[in-house]
């Protein structure tokens, strides 16, 4: 049995035929379709994370809310990029919404891409170091990010008597046990999701890949999974890892689904540029009957490979 769950990225404008007008309406529809997901069974939440966007940004509020309004459901996050985080902020952040949700936590970090605003993160006052890119620093957050969820403590208590503390070192608090198990990669390659095997980072690949080997794109990203499985294992983990894909799927059952995705749909892979130097493949959109649904998606492979399948959701038609 494969986990179920959907992806938004929280999109609002002021447009009339939009039912998300404001940022407000996003939040609260975002809340809202977290707790009737539960309701129909699925077993998901995730929200994708943007800065400078009419689209969800700082993720922390929205998973704490939704931890609180829902019992069951994961909540998570595909993806946060880690240039315009502070990691012990984000520790604390992360902690106190995870211990909210009762450790419902699944978190998806990645190095960024392009974006909005370029070099976006600087105007957060980061900037990298000097013979530094910003995937260096990028990845350097994320080790500081990752040994603070370790739990250890690190930082030098004041001695003084107006500040009593437990002894030894101490670490940033609410601290959430486990949640360091339930950080997630999002990958673009296959090289990116090796490296993440070797942190012991659970596996999320979307509907873009940074690469194009001339096969199709759930071939390719099949091909990511079993290396990153192969990874794992050389590296020796513990634990089972989990990995997911993305994909935009609708069944069309009625003339206003045929309305809303019937027409133009992407039936194949589209290869092309998401900037100057990156060439990516983007994976194709499935929207058909039921019947005709499921076999079109049997014969996905990288879906097959997976064991949580992300829904991208047309957020503006409301919830």
């Amino acid at each position: 049995m494969k986990k179920i769950g959907f992806l938004s990225f929280g999109h609002w404008t002021p447009s009339p035929q939009s039912q998300v007008r404001t940022g407000a309406d996003s939040l609260v529809q975002s809340i809202e379709l977290a707790v009737a997901a539960e309701e129909l069974g699925a077993d998901g939440a995730y929200f994708r994370v943007h800065h400078f966007a009419r689209q969800l940004g700082s993720p922390f509020p929205l998973l704490a809310a939704i931890g609180a309004r829902t019992k069951r459901i994961e909540i998570g996050t595909a993806v946060i990029d880690m240039r315009y985080e502070n990691p012990l902020y984000m520790a604390e952040d992360a902690g106190a919404a995870d211990l909210i949700a009762g450790g419902r936590l699944q978190l998806g970090i990645s190095r960024g891409s392009p974006e909005q605003v370029i070099d976006g993160f600087r105007y957060f006052g980061y900037q990298p170091a000097d013979g530094e890119t910003d995937a260096d620093m990028a990845r350097g957050r994320t080790d500081v990010f990752l040994q603070v969820l370790t739990g250890a403590g690190f930082a030098q208590p004041n001695p003084s008597p107006m500040f009593p503390n437990p002894p030894g070192l101490l670490r940033p608090e609410p601290f959430s046990p486990g949640l360091r198990d339930r950080i997630w990669w999002g990958a673009g390659s296959r090289a990116t999701a090796e490296w993440a095997a070797k942190q012991g980072l659970n596996l999320m690949s979307s509907t873009l890949m940074t690469e194009d080997a001339g096969v199709p794109f759930h071939e390719l990203q099949a091909e990511q999974i079993r290396l990153f499985r192969a990874a794992w294992t050389e590296a020796g983990h513990a634990r089972e890892p989990r990995v997911s894909v993305s994909r935009s799927i609708f069944a069309l059952i009625d003339d206003r689904d045929r309305a809303y995705f019937g027409r133009g749909n992407q039936g194949a892979d589209q290869v092309g540029w998401i900037d100057a130097q990156t060439k990516a493949i983007f994976g194709r959109s499935y929207a058909a009957e039921p019947d005709v649904l499921v076999k079109e998606l049997a014969e996905d492979t990288a879906i097959q490979a997976a064991d949580t399948l992300l829904l991208t959701v047309p957020n503006q038609l409301g919830v």
